[in-house]
This record gives C-alpha cells, sequence and structure tokens, in this order.
C-alpha cells in the first residue's frame, strides 16, 4: 500500500499539540492552505466529520472514524461523493519533546494506468504531499512556538491547494 509520512518534533508538551490538533476548527490556526475549516458533527468527546476549504476553493470533507485522546485520530478526507484517502495523525512523547506524525494513504486514482502508478506515485505524488505536510507540520510549530495564526502559504504556494 503507498503512503506518504511526514513528522516534526515539538518543544511543548504533548497535551498542548493534543489541543491544538484537536480543537473544532483547528486548521484555521496553523494550516497554511486553508481557507475555512468548520466542524460538521461533533459529539461530547470529539469532532466527527468538518469540511476543509483550500485556498484553491477544492472543498474536502474529512470523516473521523478513529479518536484516542492525547493519542492521536484517523480518519478519511476527499471530495463529498468522491474518493476518499486515508489520514492518520499520531502523537508520541520522550523526556525532551513530543513528536507529531501525519500518514497519508492516498487514494488510487483511475486515471493512472496501474503499471504507471508505482512511477507516478514516486515520482509525483510522494513529493507533492511531502511538501504538503511539511507546510502543515510547520504551520502547526509556528502556531504553537509563536501563539500566531500562520498567514496563508506562509511557506510557500503549493499547486494542489493554493
Amino acid at each position: 500500500m503507498y503512503f506518504v509520512s511526514c513528522s516534526i518534533s515539538l518543544k511543548n508538551e504533548k497535551k498542548d499539540v493534543w489541543k491544538a490538533i484537536s480543537s473544532p476548527g483547528n486548521l484555521n490556526f496553523f494550516h497554511p492552505f486553508c481557507k475555512n475549516n468548520e466542524v460538521i458533527e461533533v459529539d461530547e468527546n470529539s469532532i466527527k466529520k468538518d469540511f476543509l476549504i483550500y485556498l484553491n476553493g477544492m472543498m474536502f470533507e474529512r470523516e473521523f472514524y478513529q479518536w484516542e485522546k492525547m493519542k492521536g485520530y484517523k480518519l478519511m478526507i476527499g471530495k463529498k461523493n468522491g474518493k476518499k484517502s486515508k489520514v492518520i495523525w499520531k502523537i508520541s512523547e520522550n523526556k525532551n519533546y513530543t513528536t507529531l506524525c501525519i500518514k497519508v494513504f492516498p487514494y488510487k486514482t483511475d486515471k493512472i494506468n496501474s503499471l504507471l502508478y508505482p512511477f507516478f506515485f514516486f515520482f509525483y505524488i510522494k513529493p507533492k504531499l511531502k511538501s504538503y505536510l511539511k507546510s502543515v507540520l510547520n504551520g502547526l510549530k509556528f502556531y504553537l512556538y509563536n501563539n500566531q495564526t500562520v498567514v496563508k502559504n506562509q511557506f510557500g504556494k503549493h499547486s494542489w491547494f493554493s
């Protein structure tokens, strides 16, 4: 199975990282390609569904299917009635820092021949997703360290989302 992952080590305590990534509308504060992030469905313990509108106007729905307080969550993301990608946000810690890892299992498009897909994934999809994830994680780091919302495209534009 194809996936892309990226992680960042933060000097913040685990509880602060959890609060930043689990609060309703959290992407509005640290996601550099987010135009708007609003919760659609929530229960007393977790977000169940929200939507993310990117700077380029593309709208994705996020459906959370596993929520572990202080540890992370799993979700499916994609266009409302389209194919979805699986995403895992996981927090871990040691004595000196907290690590946040985001792992994306992108859906496989039918537009690319199965035999060519591995090349397309490794030479196009993976570098683009890695760049995207680095920007999101750097946005979180900036937000946590400076207590300021990131500006749009703060770490550079992205051809898929800006």
